[in-house]
């Protein structure tokens, strides 16, 4: 197996999350492309999402909601970084689409239902990403 630390471009990407992963068919490369996008996605979904109905008798329960959530989004946000870190250009690509989609329909303005006010782009479950 060749490990690369320069990007490269091809669909001989033995490793992008796990070993052996996507392998060497043009179909398991494009499978894994498709899965890095929806990985980032999710990410871009769970930083903007408004799940939790804030209950103000029962913080104990809403935080550790909040916690989960904030859990599995670095989880989902280390994969991706993982995914990335295979130097392949086309993962790179598919996981930049997949966060701008992800903020295009989740985080940005073209979707939003209230166009008084712009406070409830503030009003998610999550802090921002800070990188």
């Amino acid at each position: 197996m060749k490990t690369h630390f320069t990007f490269f471009r091809g669909k001989n990407t033995t490793a992008i999350i796990f070993p052996g992963w996507p392998g060497e068919s043009l179909e398991s490369y494009i499978l894994a492309l498709i899965a890095v996008f929806l990985l980032s996605l999710v990410v871009e979904w769970l930083s903007h999402a408004r799940l939790i109905e804030p209950s103000s008798d029962n913080n104990i329960a809403d935080g550790l909601r909040q916690t989960l959530m904030y859990g599995s989004r670095v989880g989902l946000s280390y994969l991706v970084m993982l995914a990335v870190m295979s130097f392949d250009v086309g993962v790179l690509l598919a996981a930049i689409a997949g966060c701008s989609v992800g903020f295009l329909v989740f985080g940005s303005r073209v979707f939003m239902r209230s166009k008084v006010g712009h406070s409830n782009m503030d009003q998610t479950d999550l802090p921002p990403l800070k990188c």
